[in-house]
């Protein structure tokens, strides 16, 4: 299994003979021109194990095998960080990220974050591969992130997140009484203004879908499951503030500091197609202490909490 995530191998269809591989790539295949461009000039492409170019024009009996693995740098340093590894094999790392991390070093955060942790992971292991991010979580959003091990990975599941075949589903604690009514929030999201962080509502904003379902509500408060239809920066927290149930501990979105010192935020169950062995992924990140604390002072039942509350 493990080599098979390294090397794509396809004998060529009959249906292709006499076309460039090119042609196969994009329309067989659906590979990027990018990663194409990639493998071709690492020479990486090879038909009957020789590497050939793009124009290579295929021939019956033809057998193609790509490598996945290329040559990179990337200027983050290792740190020996605490990591939450839910998934690990050739192609993906997963991890259920902790509250008060920058996933990727910027220029206020360049040490302490996801990526120098993940490095540290990589290189400890002997993995000689770069930080490309999937999914992104905000500093003291908790749960599930996903990193892909090499460019055709990134671009495969990259892909599926925007034909939607890749669910991904958020449990939060706000306040207020939510109504069972509300199963779907379809409000625009804008930035207004080039260094704008906050994003607020606005129609001249991208379009935003957020389904809801109430787990529970007690005492002024409510537990909720939020599934994503689309994936905009702080969606699911601008969201709910906006329609008067901010997430508690939010404090950018008029969320409420008590109970716990962050948003109450975490990105618990993710499924896709892994993009080497076609196999589904499901993969479930239990909520963090804090949370737990939060809810259960407020009253909830956090032992609802499991893989069975997501509809399948």
């Amino acid at each position: 299994m493990k080599n098979a995530m390294k090397v794509i191998e396809k004998d060529i269809p009959l249906s292709y003979t006499g076309n460039k591989i090119k042609t196969y790539l994009k329309e067989e295949m659906d590979l990027s021109s990018r990663f194409i461009r990639s493998a071709a000039m690492d020479k990486r492409i090879r038909i009957n194990q020789k590497s050939v170019k793009l124009d290579y024009i295929l021939r019956e009996g033809d057998h193609l095998s790509i490598s996945l693995i290329s040559k990179e740098t990337q200027n983050i340093e290792a740190e020996d960080l605490p990591l939450h590894v839910v998934h690990e094999d050739d192609a993906l790392l997963i991890v259920n990220k902790a509250p008060y991390m920058v996933v990727h070093p910027t220029r206020r955060h360049q040490t302490g974050t996801l990526a120098n942790a993940v490095v540290h992971h990589y290189r400890s292991n002997n993995e000689d591969t770069i930080i490309r991010l999937i999914s992104r979580l905000d500093m003291n959003t908790s749960g599930l992130t996903i990193l892909a091990k090499n460019q055709f990975v990134h671009s495969r599941i990259s892909q599926d997140m925007q034909d939607e075949h890749y669910d991904k589903y958020y449990t939060a604690i706000v306040k207020g009484d939510f109504p069972e009514e509300i199963r779907l929030i379809d409000l625009p999201i804008y930035r207004d203004g080039e260094g704008a962080y906050q994003r607020i509502i606005d129609a001249r904003g991208q379009e935003s879908r957020t389904e809801v379902e109430v787990i529970e509500r007690r005492n002024g408060y409510s537990l909720l499951l939020l599934k994503l239809l689309t994936g905009r920066t702080h969606q699911i927290r601008v969201h709910l503030s906006h329609i008067g149930y901010p997430i508690i501990g939010d404090e950018l979105y008029g969320g409420e500091l008590q109970y716990i010192d962050r948003q109450a935020l975490h990105a618990t169950y993710i499924s896709f197609t892994h993009p080497v062995t076609g196999q589904k992924m499901e993969l479930f990140a239990d909520l963090l202490e804090d949370m737990v604390k939060a809810g259960t002072e407020i009253g909830f039942d956090m032992t609802k909490i499991t893989v069975d509350m997501i509809p399948r």
